[in-house]
């Protein structure tokens, strides 16, 4: 706290960053108990803290809460375990592409972007037959930011889908290859 007041700028804005990141830590332990006692939302909003937080010292419970069976906490750390994009997280957001809720599928997918590696095409290429407005978007969306120039002949085939918002994603897709 006294070096906040140093003279000195680049010591200042160091302890600042030290304080933010105690203050992260102690605040993780309040998140773990929002966590176990709060109702759905509570939960809900302690994973995407989080995911604020981020590190590897989440990962645990992250892992435990994309296993769980509620669709809305299971697709919130399927979101955080992408946004951390910690490779701790890939074998179990692959695990999530077979989830029977389509939604918990589409955010593994769309997690599974963040991480930009050229290893999981084929695990996402079979998303974009599913032709059903969500899969497919996401799937398009992921594979554009891997970046992979030889997607662009699966992707321009998803510019004539029947859903809107698979077409907006292909197009995305496409501005975003090499």
């Amino acid at each position: 706290m006294p070096l906040l007041r140093d003279p000195e700028v680049e010591v200042r804005l160091a302890a600042a960053r030290a304080l933010e990141k105690l203050e992260a830590a102690e605040s993780l332990e309040e998140i773990f108990d929002r966590l176990k006692r709060g109702d759905r939302a509570t939960k809900v909003a302690a994973i995407y803290a989080m995911g604020r937080i981020g590190g590897a010292k989440v990962l645990p419970v992250l892992f435990y809460c994309a296993g769980r069976s509620e669709v809305d906490i299971k697709s919130a750390a399927i979101r955080v375990l992408g946004e951390v994009e910690l490779p701790e997280a890939v074998p179990v957001l692959l695990e999530k592409l077979d989830d029977p809720a389509p939604e918990v599928r589409a955010f593994a997918i769309e997690a599974l972007g963040h991480y930009r590696d050229p290893a999981l095409v084929p695990r996402l290429l079979p998303f974009l037959k599913a032709n059903d407005g969500m899969l497919d978007a996401e799937a398009a969306l992921a594979l554009g930011r891997i970046g992979d120039a030889s997607l662009a002949e699966p992707l321009m085939r998803l510019i004539h889908s029947p859903h809107e918002k698979t077409r907006a994603a292909a197009a995305t897709a496409l501005s975003l290859l090499p």
